[in-house]
């Protein structure tokens, strides 16, 4: 696999996709003001969790794979998604690679760090915190199969914005000709009840999270979201699938021609496909064949 992506992806801890509604956004996310990723940015920072380099001379860590527990950097980007809370003033923020959605977070900075605090932390696991009687979000799992995010972001390079609607409509199509169901907007879970409702302890609730992402691979049903600049805009045609364990493959230079190999190897039998690779997290150790092998 020789090839100038590789290892081109940063390690992060966790990556956020916060609902806007939108396809393009201002050239820095963090630096809008006013908005729940600004106010993120600004949370992250004062509770302490490490920056990525500004420099993009800065040498990426050593390593084309990583797990997200030996990373500290909070990855944050806005997505096309729509916030499913009854305020307005409330977004839904999708949590990676934990595969869980935190709904009710307020834009301002409170909300922000009670997001952090909550879900973020790098001291906590997939279950997060829910002893404090004082935190009013309400979390679930993403209830799908897997997660597609494709960068659509136009000011940060007109490129993502041309390819992004040509690979959604192509992953749309295949996809439903494998027979699976394909959203590009996140299910409204108001409706259902939450991981919090169900649960009283931090143990029951981690036993109820696995035992919800392990079904849904048979369940065959895709998100697709455009999302705001994730790094790598040279390798236009980026995406990024995630898998309920928590594995994420990075592919760069997509094009619709590779779509259907994608979503039979990668999507469908949980391969990676090594010419259009950039990177991943969490994927499967020794002894694991797919990216849904647990």
């Amino acid at each position: 696999m020789d090839s100038d992506m590789l290892g081109s992806v940063y390690p992060y801890r966790r990556q956020v996709i916060i609902s806007t509604g939108k396809t393009d956004w201002e050239n820095d996310v963090t630096e809008a003001e006013g908005t729940l990723a600004a106010f993120l940015e600004t949370a992250n920072s004062s509770l302490g969790a490490p920056r990525k380099p500004n420099s993009t001379n800065d040498p990426l860590p050593s390593g084309l794979l990583f797990s997200h527990t030996e990373a500290k950097f909070l990855s944050i980007l806005n997505g096309s998604h729509r916030s499913f809370s009854r305020d307005e003033s409330e977004e839904t923020v999708i949590v990676l690679p934990d595969f869980m959605v935190v709904s009710g977070v307020p834009r301002t900075l409170t909300g922000a760090e009670a997001l952090w605090q909550a879900a973020l932390d790098p001291a906590i696991d997939r279950a997060g915190v829910i002893a404090r009687t004082d935190n009013l979000l309400n979390t679930w799992v993403l209830p799908y199969s897997c997660l597609i995010l494709l960068c659509s972001h136009k000011r940060r390079d007109k490129r993502c914005a041309v390819t992004a609607p040509i690979l959604e409509k192509t992953f749309q199509q295949y996809l439903e000709r494998e027979g699976w169901e394909v959203h590009t907007d996140l299910y409204d879970l108001s409706s259902e009840p939450s991981l919090e409702s169900q649960t009283s302890s931090t143990a029951e609730k981690e036993q109820l999270i696995e035992t919800q992402l392990k079904s849904l691979h048979a369940e065959h049903r895709a998100l697709i979201l455009k999302n705001s600049h994730f790094g790598g805009h040279e390798f236009a045609g980026n995406c990024v699938i995630y898998t309920p364990r928590g594995a994420g493959v990075w592919y760069g230079r997509v094009t619709p021609h590779e779509v259907e190999s994608i979503v039979k190897h990668t999507i469908i039998g949980g391969q990676v496909l090594p010419t259009i690779f950039r990177g991943g997290v969490d994927l499967p150790c020794r002894g694991k064949k797919t990216l849904y092998d647990w």
